[in-house]
């Protein structure tokens, strides 16, 4: 790819940096809310110390779902809304409509969801623009009540922060230049970027004779990977598919998953009883049509059949 062509494209992806740094509630499109289910909730809640990870599936074992109906022990709003910390600029799943304005993707309508169970309108809504680095933080602080940014659960972050039940099933891999081989031992002794704060970064750090380069966000490492800085970007499958779409040179080939990513909704440890909300809007859509219609809107183009989606694991 020449670098003019690189550049233009580049242009795209810096100008969504540019964008504001938080987005109110108006101006949104109507969000899928699946009907309610009848499934029942998971029996009782264990005492099990919440960062206890000593079973394989412990990263992604959260709190039982709230009755049906049940709005108990939810927080106090007071702004009347849902802050929710997001990304506006990862393609699919929260990023910015050029031509609307508004931050869209499959996070987005989740977290519009979890707002119309809160608060009964799914446009009592504040949207925050977040990077990866700033996900743990803005809950410890109180910038956000929950973080819908494609976030993995893992056991070290139980340990600051708490989890809902697995939305997204997702996967390492690799965004290289067409017709390049998407393998870390093809690309030994070039640059692979990733977001700087991430579970992502720090497992391209650990692969043998490739120089990890940390950048503010993955649109940030587009725009290094379209200058030439970089060789390739690693990341989840649904966030590549993004960056693809931005740019004719880039693709993801074909290729086995270096890792498994659960994306659980982040939430302040105080804030257990909006854990347990979100989790059963979270069953309510996995168990009803609304999951595969959100998979279905935003990913189904680009990844193919919606698969089964990830169960939920309850008992912290």
């Amino acid at each position: 790819m020449t670098r003019l062509r690189r550049s233009a494209a580049g242009l795209v992806a810096a100008l969504a940096l540019l964008a504001p740094a938080a987005c109110s509630a108006g101006g949104y499109s109507a969000t899928p809310v699946p009907s309610p289910t009848t499934s029942p909730p998971p029996a009782a809640t264990s005492s099990a110390p919440k960062n206890n990870c000593t079973k394989p599936t412990d990263n992604v074992r959260s709190f039982a779902p709230l009755p049906a109906g049940s709005t108990a022990d939810l927080p106090d709003f007071p702004t009347g809304t849902l802050r929710v910390g997001v990304s506006a600029d990862t393609l699919l799943l929260g990023a910015r409509n050029p031509r609307t304005t508004a931050i869209e993707g499959f996070d987005i309508d989740l977290a519009k969801a979890v707002a119309k169970a809160a608060l009964g309108d799914e446009k009592k809504i504040t949207l925050v623009v977040i990077t990866a680095a700033e996900r743990v933080s803005a809950l410890q602080t109180g910038k956000v009540d929950m973080v819908a940014r494609n976030m993995s659960m893992t056991c070290a972050r139980w340990a600051d922060i708490d989890f809902s039940a697995e939305y997204y099933r997702s996967g390492l891999k690799l965004l290289v230049s067409q017709g390049q081989t998407a393998t870390f031992a093809a690309l030994r002794g070039k640059k692979v970027c990733a977001p700087t704060g991430t579970s992502t970064l720090a497992y391209v750090q650990g692969q043998a004779g490739v120089t990890a380069v940390g950048a503010r966000d993955h649109t940030s490492c587009l725009v290094l990977f379209q200058a030439g800085e970089v060789d390739a970007i690693a990341g989840d499958d649904t966030v590549l598919a993004g960056l693809a779409a931005q740019d004719p040179f880039a693709d993801v080939p074909t290729q086995e998953a270096q890792t498994t990513e659960s994306y659980g909704l982040g939430f302040s440890p105080k804030n257990v009883g909006l854990v347990r909300l979100a989790n059963r809007v979270i069953d309510d859509l996995k168990s009803g049509p609304g999951w595969k219609q959100l998979y279905d809107k935003w990913f189904a183009t680009s990844l193919g059949p919606a698969p089964t989606p990830p169960a939920s694991v309850y008992g912290r």
